[in-house]
């Protein structure tokens, strides 16, 4: 009898004990099934996030909104800009000009910035706001050196006007992008988009009397007759350069003046009607590579190699560093200043353009045969440009 109790106790106990195998595995499995039922949720969710987001993408493409910054679309740079931009024509020998010009607001005088080849040697030069409104322009200041000029507009009301912010253009890096808006051919309001492809540009041109042009920005921007005078801007509307030239035959290749240009002569253009403070050497060269490095001897592949001083000019009457007169040679090659390591002509003309005036006082590091030399010369002024 106590044998077959225990027997009974010991099958209950077994059973027990299976049920509780039996209950653990259903546990089990019911938290692994809640688990991956969750899983999948967030695969869904995820899911639908990544379809959601390609749906925008198509949907902006389709309405023609393209957002950049995941803020500014082109729609709204160019709603922003449109009515700032004006047409400039004018009468010449050859016939009529057009161009592009943008306003702005210098200390409380509403006028217009464009290029100096826009409206040189131009009669009877009008500008026309973009809700067709056209009215007499005269021409307040130009400066060749730097292709710039402002007008003042004559009987337009206030509300006309819907100046443009500039900002400084020296933060300005190589693959940012940026948007040109003027007049190509004459047709009124165009936009075209592209990145700044290079800094530090010179460029030359026939009103400049033979002097290059510096610190110009190139930028991949389609940009066409017409277009001359018109606003380089960032991706906020706001002013960066001046859009100035392109390159014949050129596949996306224009150039502009820079803002921070703008901003160092504006007042002197408005005010004297010109801006003469240009720096000045006085030496002619090209630069150097290594080909004309083997022809000359020497170490040195990088930098401007001189090809002429003018007479009495600065270079001519450079001194080292006690003192002693040491002018500059043909076949010098400049290679920094104060300090600033120049690798071709372009960087030098521009880093001169950006940051010296007249009167100055700079230390040119030369490369004379296998001598390295500090020179000390005061900068000159440009002399006048050509009529």
């Amino acid at each position: 009898m106590v044998e077959h109790q225990r027997e009974h106790s010991s099958s209950i106990l077994i059973l027990m004990f299976v049920a509780g195998l039996i209950l653990g595995g259903i546990v089990t499995a019911y938290v692994f099934y809640k688990q991956i039922g969750t899983l999948n949720d967030d695969i869904s969710n995820l899911e639908g996030k990544v379809s959601g987001i390609s749906g925008n993408q198509n949907i902006y493409i389709q309405n023609g909104t393209v957002y950049q910054n995941g803020t500014t679309a082109f729609t709204e740079i160019f709603d922003k800009v449109k009515d700032s931009v004006v047409l400039i024509s004018g009468k010449t020998s050859n016939g009529t000009v057009q161009g592009s010009g943008f306003i702005y607001n210098f200390t409380g005088s509403l006028i217009v910035v464009t290029n100096n080849h826009v409206v040189h040697g131009a009669t009877g030069v009008s500008v026309t706001f973009s809700d067709g409104n056209g009215y007499a322009a005269t021409v307040k200041g130009t400066d060749p050196y730097s292709d710039l000029a402002v007008l003042s507009v004559t009987g337009a009301s206030e509300s006309e006007f819907k100046p443009l912010e500039i900002v400084d253009s020296s933060s300005l890096k190589v693959g940012n992008p940026v948007v040109a808006i003027g007049n190509p051919y004459g047709l009124t309001g165009s936009m075209t988009t592209g990145i700044v492809s290079a800094l530090g540009r010179t460029i030359t041109e026939d009103l400049a009397g033979g002097f290059a042009i510096a610190n110009i920005i190139q930028t991949s921007t389609p940009i066409n007759p017409g277009n001359s005078g018109g606003p380089l801007l960032n991706w906020n509307g706001s002013v960066v350069g001046i859009t100035t030239a392109i390159v014949e035959n050129s596949q996306g290749l224009g150039f502009a003046v820079p803002s921070n240009t703008i901003q160092k002569e504006i007042y002197d253009l408005v005010e004297f009607s010109s801006y003469n403070a240009h720096s000045y050497l006085g030496v002619q060269g090209t630069d150097m590579d290594y080909d004309t490095a083997q022809n000359l001897h020497t170490s040195v592949t990088y930098g401007w190699l001189i090809g002429a001083v003018v007479q009495n000019g600065p270079a001519a009457s450079a001194t080292a560093a006690n003192g002693t007169p040491m002018p500059v040679q043909v076949n010098d090659v400049i290679i920094g200043i104060n300090g600033t390591r120049t690798i071709s002509g372009d960087e030098m003309k521009s880093w001169v353009e950006a940051n010296t005036v007249p009167k100055e006082t700079v230390i040119l590091t030369i490369a004379r045969g296998n001598q390295t030399l500090l020179l000390s010369l005061v900068l000159g002024t440009r002399p006048a440009p050509p009529g």
